[in-house]
This record gives structure tokens, C-alpha cells and sequence, in this order.
């Protein structure tokens, strides 16, 4: 065999080892998604510019701080304004989340919006916190006007 052919074939089985590729097949339980994040069809919004979006979430094996972040953005805007955030406990369970946020009045209105949330962890990679994403969910909703406060 010439020295080309099999230093490729080398290199290919090297690659698959690292990969992971040579490994046995993963069990069902390894291919189950454990970790989500869901958001509500609608949020509210208040004539103050008070957004409210909820979902729920499910994470697990976070070592560090984990918090539920989430943004809206509305028609064909590419602004997307961040609404609160809510610490996450990552105990394979499904916990609800419930994020407020005020944006400039008039900035977003009632009607169809568009929602990312996502599950974040902040683990420490040699005492630095680096961000660790668990889950990521794009979803449309409609913003509905709150009630009036009395």
C-alpha cells in the first residue's frame, strides 16, 4: 500500500476515535431530550411598556448559576428587547418561569411578537464564568394588553 492511502486512513480512524464515531450506539435515554425550554402562546403587555412572558423549563446537571433569559421582538425589527430573568434550578424537574421587563413606551405594542428564551448556565472554567446554554426555544406569541391597574 502507498504511504498516501494509508496515512488518510490513519488520520480518518484517529478522527472517528475522537469523535466519538467508533463508540457503541447510544441508548435511548442518551438521545431523549432531558433538557427544554417552552414559552407561553401569549405575554402581556402594559400601557406602561411592562412586558410579562412565561414557559416552562427543565435542565439538568448545572454546576453553576443557571437562569431562564428571554427577549421579544415584533414585525420585521431586528431589535430585540430583553425582558428579565429568572434563576433556574436544574434538577431534571419542569419548573415554570415568568419573566418582566419594561421597554420605551410605544416600542412594542399588542398583537403577534416573536419570543427566544433560553437556559443558561454560567459555569466556571478556571475561575472564569463562561455561559453554558441548555436549552434554546424560538416561539411566535401574541402580546395581549394587560389590564388597566386600578
Amino acid at each position: 500500500m502507498r504511504p498516501r492511502p494509508l496515512l488518510g486512513a490513519s488520520a480518518g480512524a484517529a478522527l472517528l476515535l475522537l469523535t466519538g464515531a467508533g463508540a457503541a450506539p447510544a441508548t435511548a435515554s442518551a438521545l431523549a431530550p432531558t433538557e427544554s425550554v417552552t414559552v407561553d402562546s401569549v405575554g402581556r403587555i402594559a400601557a406602561d411598556g411592562t412586558v410579562t412572558l412565561s414557559g416552562t423549563y427543565r435542565c439538568t446537571g448545572a454546576s453553576g448559576p443557571a437562569f431562564v433569559s428571554s427577549s421579544v421582538s415584533q414585525g420585521t425589527s431586528t431589535t430585540r428587547y430583553g425582558i428579565g430573568g429568572t434563576r433556574a434550578v436544574c434538577d431534571d424537574a419542569e419548573h415554570r418561569w415568568v419573566n418582566t421587563g419594561r421597554v420605551r413606551s410605544g416600542a412594542l405594542v399588542a398583537g403577534p411578537a416573536h419570543v427566544q428564551a433560553t437556559v443558561t448556565e454560567l459555569r466556571s472554567f478556571g475561575g472564569l464564568p463562561l455561559p453554558v446554554i441548555h436549552a434554546v426555544k424560538d416561539q411566535d406569541i401574541t402580546l395581549q394588553q394587560a389590564p388597566a391597574r386600578r
